[in-house]
C-alpha cells in the first residue's frame, strides 16, 4: 500500500521539474512512510510513497525494467493477492526475478502482457505504466475501485495521484471548484469519473486509461455483468462459503503484523472467525480491534438507525474465535477536537459530511497502526449481500432514485437544508441526482425472464455496488491511509462480487431478513446473538458533550461573518442551531448541519479553492 504521482509533459524534459515532483510526492508521505522514491526520463516523472508490506528490503519503487526499446518504469499502490501464482507463470515464460515483492509481478507482467495484466489481476490496486517503448503512460485501477487514483489531462500530457492533493501541488493546477463539484459534493451518489475539482477526474474502476502524444484513451476491461444463476440455496451458501475461505486466506499474506476491525455485526464477525480459525492453523492469534465511546455501552440509548450497542457483540465474537481483542475508546473532548477535524479533512481532501463518523474512524486507525500495518475489514458486505434498510423498504425499493438517499433524507435531512436558498436554487441538486440516476440504471441489463420485482432488486444491488460503495470505500482508505495503515476489503473480491449479484433477491433474503446467504455461510463461526443480531450502521457517539462542543465551535465560526463559508452556508441556521439547547442536537441526524458548516469552514481555510457560484 503507498502513495504515488507523476507528471507527463511532451513539451518539456521533466528532469528540471525535480522541485515539482518532489512537492506531489510529499503530499503522499502518510500514505507510504517507510520510504520514497522518484523517476524522471525525458518527458515522464513518477513520484512513490511506500508502505512496506511484502519483501520489505526489496519492492523498492519507482520499480524499473530495461528493454532494448526503452526503460518500463513503475509506480504502484495497493496489494496483488494472486501474485504468486502469476509469479510461477511468469518465471515459465522466461521472466526472472530479483525480488520477492507482487510489484515486480505486476511490472513483469505487463511487460508480458501489457495492460492485459489487469484482467489477470487479483487485488486492489492503482497503478501508472511509463512505457518508454512507445512514449506512453498506462494507469490503471482494480475493479471495485479499492484503491483511489485521480488524473488531471493538460495541454500535453497529464498529471495524476492517489489523491487530489498530490495534483494540487502542481504548479500548473489551481484549486477550482464550479456548480457541478459543488453538486457532486452535496450529494452521495458518486458520479463515475468525477472528481469535484475542476479539470480533475478519476479513473474510473475496471478502467485502462493511456496517454500518448496523441491524446488520451480509455478501455474498460471489467464491469458488473448480468448473468443467470444456476444454483439452488444450498450450494450457493456452500460456494459463498468456500470463496470467502479462499478470499481471507489470500488477503492474510503480509510480511508485517496484521488484525481485523470487529464491530459485532455479521460481516466482520465472520471475516474475524475465518481468520482467526486460519491463523490458528499456523499456530497463531489474531488481534482484533473495535471502537466504542466513553460510557456509550452504560448509557446506550436505542434509535431509529441503531437498535443495540456494539460493545456486547464484539465480545461475543472476540471470546468465542479466541481472538486477542482491544476496544479503542474514545472520548468526546477528543472527537471534537478541531485538530482531528483537520486531519479528517486533510485527508479526504473534501468535506465529506460523516462528522464524528469519520473523526473515530480516524482515532481507531491510528490507534490500530500503534500495533499492525494491515487490517482486514468486513467493509462492503452489506452492498454486496443486501444489508441495508433500503433493501427491504417499500418506497426505496420503488422510487426512482438512489435508494441511500431516501434513507438518509429521513434520518438527517438533506445536506441542501443549510445551503443558502441562492446557491441551492443554482445548484437544483434534484435535478442533478435524478439524470444520475437515468444514467445509472440505464446500463443495467435484465436477464431473458426475470420478474419485474426480481430486476427492481437487481438494479438496487447494481446501484449499491457500483456508486454507495465507492463512497464508503474511498471514506476508508482515505481514514486508513492518513496514518499509515492498510486496510484490506476481502468483500471486495471481484469473484464474489459477481457470484452474489447475480444471485436472486429471494435467495440473498431466503429467510426475510438481511444477507441470509452470509448468515447461513458463517452459521458455524459466529455465537448466536450475532447470528440474531439485526444490522447497525457504523457506531456514532451520543454523549451531549459532543454536541456542545460542536456547538461552540459554531459560535466561533458565527462571530467571523466574512468568513468564505457563508457564502455557501445559510448563517441563520447556522446560529440557530448553534443557540438550541444541546440535548436535542445530541443526536447524529440533529448535529449533521453543524458538522456539515464546520467541515466546510475548515476545508475553505486548508484548500482555498476558488469556487464558481454561478
Amino acid at each position: 500500500m503507498c502513495g504515488i504521482t507523476g507528471w507527463v509533459s511532451y513539451d518539456r524534459d521533466l528532469r528540471s521539474e525535480a522541485a515539482a515532483l518532489h512537492a506531489m510526492t510529499e503530499t503522499m508521505a502518510c500514505r507510504g512512510p517507510d520510504d520514497s522514491g522518484t523517476f524522471a526520463e525525458g518527458p515522464a516523472a513518477l513520484g512513490h510513497r511506500r508502505l512496506a508490506i511484502i519483501d520489505l528490503p526489496g519492492g523498492r519503487q519507482p520499480m524499473t525494467a530495461g528493454t532494448p526499446d526503452g526503460t518500463v518504469a513503475l509506480v504502484y499502490s495497493g496489494e496483488t493477492y494472486n501474485f504468486t501464482e502469476l509469479r510461477a507463470e511468469l518465471t515459465g515464460r522466461g521472466h526472472r526475478f530479483t525480488t520477492d515483492s507482487d510489484t515486480e509481478v505486476v511490472l513483469r507482467g505487463y511487460l508480458e502482457w501489457g495492460d492485459a495484466v489487469a484482467e489477470r489481476l487479483n487485488g486492489m490496486y492503482a497503478f501508472a505504466v511509463w512505457d518508454g517503448r512507445h512514449d506512453t503512460l498506462v494507469m490503471i485501477r482494480d475493479r471495485m475501485g479499492i484503491k483511489p487514483f485521480y488524473y488531471h489531462p493538460t495541454p500535453d500530457g497529464v498529471l495524476f495521484g492517489s489523491e487530489p492533493k498530490a495534483i494540487l501541488a502542481n504548479p500548473l493546477v489551481r484549486p477550482r471548484i464550479g456548480l457541478d463539484g459543488l453538486r457532486e459534493l452535496f450529494t452521495m451518489i458518486k458520479t463515475p469519473g468525477h472528481a469535484v475539482w475542476d479539470g480533475m477526474r478519476e479513473v474510473e474502476p475496471g478502467t485502462v486509461v493511456t496517454v500518448g502524444r496523441s491524446g488520451l484513451t480509455t478501455r474498460t476491461y471489467w464491469r458488473l455483468e448480468t448473468r443467470p444463476h444456476p444454483d439452488d440455496r444450498d450450494t450457493t451458501v456452500a460456494a459463498v462459503r468456500t470463496l470467502l475461505e479462499d478470499i481471507v486466506r489470500r488477503q492474510l499474506v503480509a510480511d508485517v503484523p496484521r488484525c481485523t476491525l470487529l464491530s459485532g455485526g455479521l460481516d466482520s464477525s465472520a471475516m474475524t472467525a475465518l481468520a482467526a480459525r486460519q491463523l490458528a492453523e499456523q499456530g497463531e492469534t489474531v488481534r482484533s480491534f473495535a471502537v466504542d465511546f466513553a460510557g456509550q455501552s452504560d448509557h446506550f440509548v436505542a434509535d431509529e438507525l441503531r437498535g443495540t450497542p456494539d460493545t456486547p457483540f464484539v465480545h461475543d465474537v472476540a471470546r468465542l474465535a479466541r481472538t486477542d481483542h482491544q476496544d479503542i475508546v474514545l472520548d468526546a473532548r477528543t472527537l471534537a477536537d478541531p485538530a482531528v477535524r483537520r486531519k479528517v479533512i486533510g485527508a479526504r481532501d473534501l468535506p465529506a459530511a460523516f462528522g464524528d463518523m469519520d473523526a473515530s474512524l480516524y482515532l481507531l486507525f491510528r490507534a490500530v497502526r500503534d500495533q499492525s500495518t494491515v487490517a482486514l475489514s468486513g467493509e462492503s458486505a452489506d452492498e454486496v449481500f443486501g444489508g441495508y434498510r433500503q433493501f427491504f423498504d417499500e418506497e426505496s425499493r420503488r422510487a426512482d432514485t438512489f435508494p441511500w438517499l431516501l434513507m438518509a433524507g429521513r434520518n438527517f435531512g438533506d445536506d441542501s437544508d443549510i445551503v443558502r436558498p441562492d446557491l441551492a436554487k443554482a445548484l437544483d441538486v434534484e435535478a442533478y441526482v435524478a439524470d444520475g440516476y437515468r444514467t445509472a440504471v440505464a446500463g443495467i441489463d435484465r436477464l431473458d425472464g426475470e420478474s419485474d420485482f426480481e430486476y427492481r432488486m437487481r438494479r438496487i444491488c447494481h446501484l449499491h455496488l457500483t456508486r454507495f460503495v465507492r463512497v464508503l470505500l474511498d471514506r476508508k482508505d482515505r481514514m486508513s491511509m492518513a496514518v499509515g495503515l492498510e486496510v484490506r476489503v476481502p468483500f471486495c473480491d471481484h469473484r464474489l462480487v459477481e457470484y452474489v449479484y447475480n444471485t436472486p433477491w429471494s435467495l440473498k433474503s431466503f429467510d426475510g431478513r438481511e444477507k441470509s446467504l452470509l448468515r447461513e455461510a458463517a452459521a458455524d463461526l459466529i455465537p448466536r446473538s450475532v447470528y440474531d443480531r439485526v444490522k447497525s450502521p457504523y457506531p456514532s457517539t451520543q454523549d451531549p458533550r459532543y454536541a456542545r462542543a460542536l456547538q461552540d465551535q459554531a459560535k466561533d465560526l458565527l462571530a467571523r461573518p466574512s468568513h468564505p463559508v457563508f457564502d455557501l452556508v445559510d448563517r441563520e441556521k447556522v446560529r440557530l442551531a448553534a443557540h438550541r439547547e444541546a440535548a436535542p442536537v445530541s443526536t447524529q441526524a440533529a448535529r449533521h448541519g453543524l458538522e456539515r458548516a464546520l467541515d466546510l469552514a475548515l476545508w475553505l481555510d486548508l484548500y482555498r479553492p476558488e469556487l464558481s457560484l454561478s
